[in-house]
C-alpha cells in the first residue's frame, strides 16, 4: 500500500501535485516529464484522474488532450498539510511539533529567522 502524507495523498500524488503547483498547469505527458523514475503515462494518467475525483485538480480541454491544474493554491495546500501533519503526529499540539523541529541538530535556523518567528508569536499572542 503506498504510503501516505500530507493531505491523504500518496507519495507519488503529492509529487504530481507538486508539479503542477511548480508550473501551474500540465499534460499527462508533460507531468510525466517531470517525474522522478517515472511511471507508465497511463498511470500517470490514472493518478491524474484520482486526483480529480479527490477534488485536488482539475482539467481543462485544450484540443485533443486535457491540461490539468491544482485546485488549491500552494500556501492553502502546504497550510492543509502541515495541519494535518501537526494533527496526526503531534496530538494537534503545534507547541509539540515546533519543538520537535528546534530540537532536530540537522535544523538550520538563522538568528533572523528566530527573530521574525518571535515576532510572529508575540503578534499572535497580542491578537489573542
Amino acid at each position: 500500500m503506498p504510503r501516505k502524507i500530507g493531505s491523504g495523498l500518496s507519495m507519488r500524488e503529492r509529487e504530481i501535485v507538486d508539479i503542477l503547483h511548480r508550473v501551474g498547469k500540465a499534460s499527462v505527458a508533460e507531468v510525466q516529464e517531470l517525474l522522478p523514475d517515472p511511471p507508465s503515462y497511463s498511470s500517470v494518467r490514472s493518478i491524474l484522474r484520482i486526483l480529480e475525483q479527490k477534488g485536488h485538480v482539475r482539467h481543462i480541454e485544450d484540443g485533443k488532450r486535457y491540461l490539468y491544474a491544482p485546485l488549491e493554491s500552494r500556501p492553502t495546500a502546504a497550510r492543509a498539510a502541515l495541519q494535518q501533519v501537526v494533527r496526526n503526529f503531534f496530538g494537534g499540539s503545534l507547541e509539540q511539533a515546533v519543538t520537535a523541529f528546534l530540537a532536530d541538530s540537522e535544523a538550520e535556523i538563522s538568528r533572523d529567522e528566530l527573530g521574525r518567528l518571535a515576532d510572529l508569536i508575540e503578534r499572535a499572542r497580542e491578537e489573542g
